[in-house]
């Protein structure tokens, strides 16, 4: 009994003790001295544009926010292209891609290790700009061509979503060695239309999308769409794309969310729009069930949507239904809303 005790003694004290007791210090408390150091620096004579920030941490305009009167606001709702289809084939103006609702760097390594699964190596990937170019291969279809892919990855109109578009290239057999640019336009659109469906129906088949690519976080450019909060001005809404995507990015948005169309100039740039505060209780199951008065109500415009071709990008601000200037707070939260939902 006395032998039982003492091992019982002798273990208490030894895991009491930890790892001093062999002679190793212990390290576990040893991140709390971390210092902060320098970041590396390149010589002058290497490349360094591989290297950045990881985890860049963005710049927040102090114009978002008055210390003086700041009231914590309410949740924005969630956006309704949230609980859309992840994968999908959109067009517009000639043009087709493949839109997911994940953010470009999980998308990157993906899109790569597809390509090669089936049989079309990178001959070139190019994280910064989103671009990523394939070697000349042939198909059982066509022998006396050899064909080649450029995909553009990059960020998306919606919040957290990439944009994925291709161009196709072909030359005859054995030209491919020679100098050649890239076309303007696909040599055949029912190649590029076929590839991309290829891509669509890959990612839509996968079950998640753990990989992300930490030296991809900017991939593609800068975002499509984003809120400017001028210090002397109205906020809007920056949108990098042509003004018949940006208007019908702005219709598909001001038709959810709470939001309604009452009338539209295209020719003006102008919509009139309602925006009713939606709650739990609108869509409830005996409200579809039923019917609801408010179906039946005759909704009056109560907003303006102005919409504005500047330079190489399109603005679009929100203002009362007399053309008025509305609340700052106010402003931002409609424009965000109608942001949120953008597709």
């Amino acid at each position: 009994m006395k032998k039982t005790i003492s091992w019982l003694t002798i273990f208490s004290v030894l895991s009491l003790s930890g790892c001093n007791w062999l002679g190793i210090r212990d390290r576990s408390n040893d991140y709390l001295l971390a210092e902060e150091t320098q970041p590396t620096v390149v010589p002058g004579e290497m490349d360094s544009a591989s290297l950045g920030q990881i985890y860049p941490i963005p710049q927040i305009s102090s114009e978002d926010i008055d210390v003086e009167t700041f009231e914590v606001p309410r949740p924005q709702p969630a956006s309704v292209n949230t609980f859309e289809q992840l994968v999908k084939i959109q067009s517009i103006d000639g043009r087709r891609w493949v839109l997911i609702n994940i953010s470009p760097s999980e998308v990157w390594p993906r899109i790569r290790s597809l390509l090669n699964r089936n049989g079309v190596p990178s001959a070139k990937a190019e994280g910064s700009s989103g671009i990523i170019e394939t070697v000349w291969v042939n198909f059982k279809s066509d022998t006396e061509n050899s064909h080649r892919f450029r995909f553009h990855i990059s960020p998306g109109v919606q919040l957290q979503s990439t944009e994925i578009t291709a161009l196709h290239q072909q030359v005859s057999a054995g030209g491919e060695e020679q100098e050649i640019s890239w076309p303007a336009e696909s040599n055949s659109d029912e190649r590029e239309s076929d590839m991309l469906s290829m891509i669509a129906n890959e990612l839509a088949a996968a079950s998640e999308y753990a990989s992300v690519s930490l030296l991809a976080q900017n991939i593609g450019g800068e975002a499509k769409v984003e809120v400017i909060t001028p210090e002397v001005a109205d906020a809007f809404i920056k949108i990098n794309l042509s003004f018949d995507r940006a208007w019908a990015s702005i219709n598909y948005s001001a038709s959810r969310g709470g939001f309604s169309i009452i009338d539209k100039d295209r020719t003006e740039g102008l919509l009139y729009v309602n925006y009713t505060e939606q709650t739990e209780d609108d869509e409830g199951f005996f409200s579809r069930w039923f019917g609801n008065s408010t179906d039946n109500e005759l909704l009056e415009a109560n907003y303006r949507v102005l919409m504005e071709t500047v330079g190489n990008t399109v603005e679009a601000r929100l203002v009362g239904f007399e053309g008025n200037s509305l609340d700052k707070q106010e402003s931002l939260r409609l424009l965000r809303i109608l942001r949120g939902n953008m597709s």
